[in-house]
């Protein structure tokens, strides 16, 4: 598919062992910078483990092995010499269920800021506004900022994670199934915010929710699993072409819920 858009990051030829398992088969796909990738299918056909190769969280996994390349910016993040606090820095990670740390809304979102040297209150005061904005939440919390992160709602503190993720500034976020834990209005309200943050950010999500996929992404991976039971990329297209002219029969079979 021809595509003149800026690339953020490129995943070539990508397989994931866990010691002799394969997860992931050989993956190749762009992210395209200031648009959201969305990465779907069934369970277990390996959407969490392409996510997490993204940043290298893969490596605090016991047994691990990567093949391929994860080019950003066109270096690769598993290159020896490459330092895997920068890539995280960069490549920040937003999980399924929220998790707040047990300190202050304010000490959320000052946490990585802190970590990485910036220690002038009148700073840090100025990014933890900037990073609750950003998140659609300072509203809700400028008068608490010294209570509790845990107290607030499901949908409150994963628009906090959010926060603490857009902190450090990263390039690009991940985002594994972040509203599977919350409500319908909670869900709308972090839909909202990806569609706010994609002018910042490049995104990926993944999402079991097809309804999603095609409300929040600009473009749509579709993993599925092969005979040797690893994940492998069918297709990748843009999300309305995919959803509506899918090229591959098991791709309108999974989004039509004929499988899957």
């Amino acid at each position: 598919m021809q595509n003149t858009l800026p690339i953020k990051m490129e995943i070539q030829e990508l397989s994931v062992f866990y010691k002799s398992f394969r997860a992931l088969n050989k993956v190749t796909m762009p992210v395209y910078e200031h648009k959201v990738t969305a990465i779907i299918g069934p369970s277990g056909c390996g959407k969490s483990t392409l996510l997490r190769s993204l940043n290298r969280m893969t490596d605090l996994v016991p047994g691990a092995l990567i093949e391929g390349k994860v080019l950003l910016d066109g270096e690769d993040i598993y290159d020896p010499k490459k330092d895997v606090v920068d890539v995280r820095r960069r490549v920040g990670m937003v999980f399924q269920h929220p998790n707040p740390f047990p300190m202050s809304i304010y000490d959320n979102v000052a946490f990585g800021p802190r970590l990485y040297g910036l220690k002038k209150r009148a700073f840090l005061d100025e990014l933890v506004e900037k990073s609750l904005r950003s998140a659609a939440l300072w509203d809700e919390v400028k008068d608490k900022l010294h209570q509790s992160g845990m107290a607030l709602s499901g949908g409150q503190q994963q628009r906090l994670c959010i926060a603490r993720a857009i902190a450090i500034e990263p390039e690009v976020i991940l985002m594994d199934e972040p509203a599977s834990a919350l409500d319908p209005v909670a869900t709308l309200r972090i839909e909202e915010l990806i569609f706010q943050l994609k002018e910042r950010f490049s995104i990926v999500i993944v999402t079991h929710n097809m309804q999603q996929a095609a409300r929040v992404s600009d473009y749509t991976t579709f993993l599925l699993m092969n005979e040797e039971r690893a994940g492998e990329l069918i297709e990748f297209n843009v999300t309305t072409t995919l959803f509506t002219r899918p090229k591959d029969k098991r791709t309108e079979d999974y989004i039509t819920g004929r499988f899957g």
